[in-house]
C-alpha cells in the first residue's frame, strides 16, 4: 500500500512541478508509472516494455524469458528491436490559451510540458525513436525522432523553452498546424496531439479534416484534450459579477457565471462528446485530461496504442 502511495504521489502535477529541472520530472513521472503498474490489474505492461511481449498462441517456446515467468508467473517472448521500434511525434500545442491555470497550480502548457516529458522518457525506455513538435498559429519547432538517450536532453531543454517562451495573445490554429505536420513528417508514425482544443468553432472541421490527413497519410493518432477541470469544464466560478477576457483575442465579456453554468457546461459536454465520436469514427484515440489529475491515465492510453501497433 506504502508503495502504491508513493507512485501515486510521483505521478502528481503539483509533486512533479516542484522538482527544479524537466529531467527530474520526466524520470520521476515514469517511475512512478511503473511503481504504479507493479501495484494494478495492468502488471504485464511493466515487464521490460522494450525487450518482452505477451506470448501468443503459435510462438516459439525457445523465445519465452523463462527469468521473467519465474518473477511474474506469465509467459512474455523476448523482442528484437526491429520488431519493437516505433517512430513517435509529441505535438504540443504552445499557445496563449494553453497558459490559463484556474484552479489548479499548474497551467496546460506546464501540464503538457511534463506529461510530453514522461512520454519522451517512457519512449526511449521502448528503444523507439522519440520527436517533438510545438505549434501555436503554426509549428514553430519540429525535432525530428531518433532513439538515443542523449537526445533526451535536448528535447527537455526544448520543452523547458516552451515554457519560458512569450506567447502573449498568440492565437491556436491546431488546424493549420496539423496539415503542416501531415506534409513534413513523411515517416509512418505515432502522434500524440496535446491541446486543449481551443479553436474558432467554425475551425473545429477543418482540424477534424486535419487529423483526417494525418491518418489518411497512415499515422496513428492520440488526442489528448487539456483542460482545467473546475472552471473550464464545469465554470466554477465565484458566483459574482465577473469580467472574462480571452487571453488570445484579448475581447471581454462582463457576466456572472450562474447565469450562464448549465449553459456552457452543456456546450462543452456536446462539442467533447461530438470530436470524440468524429475520432473514433476514423480510429482516432481521444483522451480527456484535467489539469488537476495524475499522469497515468495519459500514459496508459499511450501503452494501450502502443500495444496495437507493435
Amino acid at each position: 500500500m506504502a508503495e502504491s502511495n508513493a507512485a501515486r504521489r510521483y505521478l502528481d502535477p503539483v509533486v512533479v512541478s516542484q522538482l527544479e529541472t524537466m529531467e527530474l520530472r520526466a524520470r520521476l513521472i515514469v517511475e512512478g508509472f511503473i511503481t504504479g503498474l507493479h501495484q494494478s490489474p495492468y502488471h504485464g505492461f511493466s515487464v521490460e516494455f522494450a525487450e518482452h511481449r505477451p506470448y501468443n498462441p503459435g510462438d516459439e517456446l525457445r523465445h519465452v524469458d523463462w527469468k521473467v515467468y519465474a518473477k511474474t508467473d506469465r509467459y512474455y517472448i523476448k523482442q528484437y528491436e526491429e520488431e519493437t521500434n516505433l517512430c513517435n511525434y509529441v505535438v504540443l500545442d504552445t499557445s496563449a490559451s494553453m497558459r490559463y491555470a484556474g484552479d489548479s497550480e499548474l497551467s496546460k502548457l506546464d501540464y503538457g510540458s511534463y506529461l510530453a516529458a514522461g512520454l519522451h522518457n517512457l519512449m526511449l525506455k521502448q528503444q523507439d525513436a522519440t520527436g517533438l513538435i510545438g505549434f501555436d498559429e503554426s509549428v514553430h519547432t519540429l525535432r525530428p525522432p531518433k532513439a538515443t538517450q542523449g537526445y533526451l536532453r535536448q528535447l527537455l531543454v526544448t520543452l523547458e523553452q516552451f515554457r519560458q517562451r512569450d506567447a502573449t495573445e498568440q492565437r491556436t490554429n491546431a488546424a493549420a498546424a496539423l496539415e503542416e505536420v501531415a506534409e513534413r513528417v513523411e515517416r509512418r508514425s505515432l502522434i500524440i496531439v496535446i491541446t486543449d482544443l481551443f479553436e474558432n468553432i467554425a475551425a473545429h472541421d477543418d482540424l477534424l479534416r486535419a487529423l483526417r490527413h494525418l491518418r489518411h497519410r497512415g499515422h496513428e493518432l492520440i488526442v489528448f484534450h487539456v483542460l482545467e477541470g473546475q472552471t473550464e469544464r464545469q465554470f466554477r466560478f465565484p458566483d459574482r459579477p465577473m469580467l472574462f477576457r480571452d487571453v488570445e483575442t484579448g475581447e471581454e465579456v462582463s457576466l456572472q457565471p450562474a447565469q450562464l453554468r448549465d449553459h456552457y457546461t452543456e456546450a462543452v459536454e456536446h462539442f467533447t462528446e461530438t470530436f470524440r465520436r468524429s475520432c473514433l469514427e476514423h480510429d482516432i484515440d481521444f483522451a480527456e485530461l484535467d489539469t488537476n489529475e495524475a499522469y497515468d491515465t495519459a500514459l496508459m492510453a499511450y501503452l494501450n496504442k502502443r500495444s496495437r501497433l507493435v
